[in-house]
Formats: C-alpha cells, sequence, structure tokens
C-alpha cells in the first residue's frame, strides 16, 4: 500500500470571543454557566452576523495559500456538520423565488474558483456531524490509493451556528470556526497508519442525556478496532489529541483504554470551546506548537458526533514533524 501523509493544519475561528457567562446572560445556553464551567468550558468563540460558514473555510485556505502550503490540489473535500453550512446562496432569494438554484450555490466550488485550484474536483461531505473532518482525511486517503495520478488533496471543515441559536450542544459550549490541512502522497509531518468510523443511525435522534451515556462505551469500542486495524495496542499510542468536551470524561476514558492521562491533550478547550469538527486540529496545532512531539511518536485523534458517529485517525510523526512545528 503506498503511504499516505498529512500536514499543514490551520484553523480559523469566529471574530467574538465570548465567556461563558455572558453567552449565559444572554439566553446563549442550555445549562447553566456554572456547569459549563465545572466541565471545563470558560470562552468561546462567536462569528459576527456577516461573517458566513464560507468566510472561515477561505480564511484557514487563505492561510495555507499565503505561507505556500495550498498547492497544486487535485481535490477539495468540504465538510460541513450543520446541512446549512453546506450552501453558499442567500436565504432571502430562494424566498423571493422558489427557485432551488439558491439552496446549491456550493461553498466547495466557490473555494475552487476563488483560489483558482481549477484542476480540483470537489466534494461536499456531510451527515458525519462533528467527525466530519477525519472523515474527510480518510476519504482523501481513500481517494488517493485509487487516483494513481493524484497527489494532493485539500481537507476543509466550516461550520457556524445560524443567528439566534443556543451556542451548547450536548452539554459542550460550542464555537463558530473552520480547519483545513492537507493530504498528500509526498512526505510530510505525519504518516497516516490506519482511520475507522462507527456510525449507529438508530442513535440518530437522541437526547442529550442518551448522547454522553453512549459516548464512554462507543467511543472506547471505536479506540479499540482503530488500534486492532493497526496492529497496534493502547501503550503504543504517545499522545491521544481528542475533541474538547467535559474534563473529566477522558479522566475516564483514558483509565477504561488503559492510557496514561497525561498523554491525552486537549488544551485549547478553556479558551475555544468545542469547535464542532474542527477540535482535533486545533488540539493537534497546538500539541505541536508544544515542540514535544518526536519523529516515530503516534496519535490517536477522536471524535463524536451526532448521527452518531465515532471517528479516529492513527498518525505517525516523520522526520518533517519538527519543521512542521516551526513553520506553524
Amino acid at each position: 500500500m503506498t503511504d499516505v501523509f498529512v500536514d499543514s493544519f490551520v484553523y480559523s475561528l469566529g471574530e467574538r470571543k465570548i465567556h461563558v457567562n455572558e453567552t449565559a446572560a444572554a439566553g446563549g445556553l442550555i445549562s447553566s454557566a456554572q456547569d459549563l464551567e465545572s466541565a471545563g468550558f470558560r470562552w468561546h468563540h462567536v462569528c459576527e452576523p456577516t461573517t458566513s460558514a464560507y468566510d472561515l473555510a477561505s480564511a484557514v485556505t487563505r492561510r495555507l495559500a499565503d505561507s505556500d502550503r495550498l498547492g497544486d490540489v487535485d481535490a477539495i473535500v468540504y465538510a460541513t456538520c450543520l446541512p446549512l453550512n453546506g450552501n453558499a446562496g442567500d436565504a432571502a432569494e430562494w424566498e423571493a423565488t422558489k427557485d432551488v438554484k439558491h439552496l446549491m450555490d456550493f461553498p466547495a466550488s466557490r473555494l475552487q474558483a476563488d483560489f483558482g485550484l481549477h484542476k480540483a474536483v470537489v466534494i461536499g461531505l456531510n451527515q458525519q456531524a462533528c467527525t466530519a473532518m477525519l472523515g474527510s482525511v480518510r476519504l482523501a486517503q481513500a481517494m488517493l490509493l485509487v487516483e494513481k495520478d493524484w497527489n494532493r488533496v485539500l481537507c476543509v471543515t466550516a461550520d457556524r451556528f445560524p443567528e439566534g441559536a443556543k451556542y451548547e450542544q450536548a452539554y459542550n459550549l460550542i464555537s463558530d470556526g473552520a480547519a483545513a490541512c492537507v493530504v498528500s502522497r509526498q512526505p510530510a509531518a505525519f504518516r497516516l497508519v490506519t482511520a475507522h468510523q462507527i456510525t449507529n443511525g438508530g442513535l440518530g435522534q437522541a437526547g442529550d442525556d442518551e448522547t454522553v451515556g453512549s459516548y464512554f462505551s462507543y467511543t472506547h469500542r471505536l479506540v479499540r478496532e482503530t488500534l486492532e486495524r493497526a496492529g497496534l495496542t493502547a501503550a503504543d499510542l504517545d499522545w491521544v489529541v481528542t475533541q474538547n468536551t467535559n474534563d473529566k470524561a477522558w479522566q475516564i476514558l483514558a483509565r477504561l483504554l488503559g492510557v496514561g492521562f497525561e498523554k491525552v491533550f486537549f488544551s485549547s478547550m478553556p479558551d475555544v470551546g468545542h469547535v464542532i469538527s474542527a477540535d482535533n486540529v486545533v488540539n493537534l496545532a497546538e500539541l505541536l506548537a508544544t515542540g514535544r512531539v518526536r519523529p516515530g511518536q503516534r496519535i490517536a485523534l477522536i471524535m463524536a458526533g451526532f448521527g452518531l458517529n465515532w471517528q479516529c485517525l492513527i498518525l505517525e510523526a516523520t522526520e518533517a514533524v519538527a519543521a512542521a512545528a516551526a513553520r506553524d
């Protein structure tokens, strides 16, 4: 099998940084601010009313382009959690004309045109909720293994909550944001060891308590099955980079999995909350910035989302990881 590599992890957040107490006072939460603070949340980022999910996607792609990391990509996988963010059209035009073309203004096509990625095919990925970024990397790997003349795939995820939405889901404080990375054949900071997904559609309409109740058993199963696919054990993991959720949850999961809690990394949580599908990228970027990732280390990226979906990637740091950390 041809190796596939991943690097160039970037992200962008909503412009307004708001404390959980302020959001609670404005009626923007379901839980109390005290409950969310006790779970480890402090701040989150909300878009200005005029900022779209596509603006966030454009911002992360611009970061790659400006730093000469975008390159000549063969495909764009554009992932959204909320279906409404998969359309960049004007809702008012739809209401006025009842012409469905205003519901099919695809942001991935805009991104291709705006950045001159003319040879790239575009693929929109949805219905994977907060796991969509990991799903896009898995899809990119599959395409590179099949399309022998392809070399690079841009993976982007971008979501913002609509105006008036509660900025909380399943007891998580939400931030608007986007993230991107590049999946390629060329050696880069990380080799993609394996990827795995579990979906239980029967839990698609689960309530918050049911969602939380399923989190531990399915995440444990996800990691165990992913490790089996890679021929590894929990002891072979040097880092677990997870989503920003209740900080006590991973104290429990670490014990269940046999992973030391000191290996679990989600440092961005107090400052950015749960950035929908972007948490793994945000936390991996912060881990790289610490300079603690060494060649040969294995990192599990883990995410759960509505649908209900669970996804995991295992990455192995290469000799290029130090240069990537210095660059980013």
